[in-house]
């Protein structure tokens, strides 16, 4: 698979759609992960995320060699600026993973999905600073009315406000390092949990040796659990790794929607909490800006059609 400087892959059209099932998919599976995270929740969140940093990287090394991808691997490992790169994006991936599995077992479920609220403001805001992407007027009317709702939610959180804004912005900054670097999506994230294996080695051997030992092996259901946060860490990073590559950085931060709408539905739903006037409020709004999004996209999207058609 061939990138160019950016990161896009070489013969694949800027405008294509191709991203939106992988993107889709990702938030699908993120949006539902609190329900995963429940399931481990005896196990603290440093030695989860350390567990969970273990058995991402051989999941990703067996895709490496089914995919016969060891080559481009070496070639992003020897490439210095990709590897600063990928280094800067682990650790912020590191930081997002652990803010969210500790505020999903302290059941703040709601800043959790606030901050994934806040995100697509932000990726919107990057990609038009630094990746020089336009906005349409009805974009940038989307753009404002999910501002409003996330502002009226994040005034009565106060309290909780840096758990969402860390989510927001570890998250977003990640993403535009990932766009950037040109390297394939599964060698990208192998390298990432490379990175990160050793600071996750040191975590769980520090809970081993406490008088409560380690999670992992004390039950089989939980041990089989903890392994399974590999595949769930390693599959939706890959399809966004995948879209952020394919889509418009702006487009793909509306569709991010999907996976917070989901967990707060999951909050009231599943975990039983109370849903304040507040939230209510900016559940509305954003979903009002969501709207205004797709229509834009819906709008233009014959004329894409009829220009390819032209070529």
């Amino acid at each position: 698979m061939k990138t160019d400087a950016t990161g896009r892959e070489i013969g694949k059209n800027p405008a294509s759609p191709s991203g939106l099932p992988p993107a889709i998919a990702a938030y699908l599976i993120w949006g539902f992960l609190p329900l995963y995270l429940i399931l481990v929740q005896v196990v603290p969140a440093f030695e989860f995320v350390g567990w969970r940093i273990i058995w991402t990287l051989p999941f990703c090394l067996l895709i490496v060699a089914l995919r016969k991808q060891g080559k481009e691997l070496l070639v992003a490992v020897k490439d210095p600026r990709s590897l600063a790169i990928l280094t800067a994006s682990a650790l912020l991936i590191g930081i997002n993973w652990l803010v969210y599995v500790w505020a999903i077992q302290a059941d703040q479920v709601y800043a959790a999905s606030l901050g994934y609220y806040i995100n697509p403001l932000l990726n919107v805001l990057l990609g038009t600073l630094l990746l020089g992407e336009k906005l349409s007027k009805l974009q940038w009317l989307a753009v404002a009315v999910a501002a409003i709702g996330v502002a009226i939610l994040a005034a009565g959180a106060l309290t909780t406000l840096w758990i969402s804004l860390t989510l927001a912005f570890s998250f977003g900054t990640y993403g535009l390092l990932r766009k950037r670097v040109a390297v394939g999506s599964l060698p990208g994230l192998t390298i990432e949990s490379a990175i990160l294996l050793l600071p996750a080695t040191g975590i769980v051997l520090y809970y081993g040796q406490l008088p409560s030992g380690s999670a992992f092996g004390a039950e089989l259901w939980l041990s089989v659990a903890i392994m399974l946060g590999g595949v769930l860490t390693a599959v939706p990073l890959l399809l966004f790794a995948i879209a952020a590559r394919r889509m418009e950085y702006s487009t793909i931060g509306f569709i991010q929607f999907l996976a917070p709408t989901i967990v707060f539905l999951l909050g009231i739903f599943v975990f039983n909490e109370d849903l304040k006037p507040a939230q209510l409020a900016c559940f509305t709004l954003i979903w009002i800006a969501l709207a205004l999004f797709v229509l834009d996209l819906w709008q233009r999207r014959p004329k894409k059609q009829k220009s390819v058609a032209r070529i």
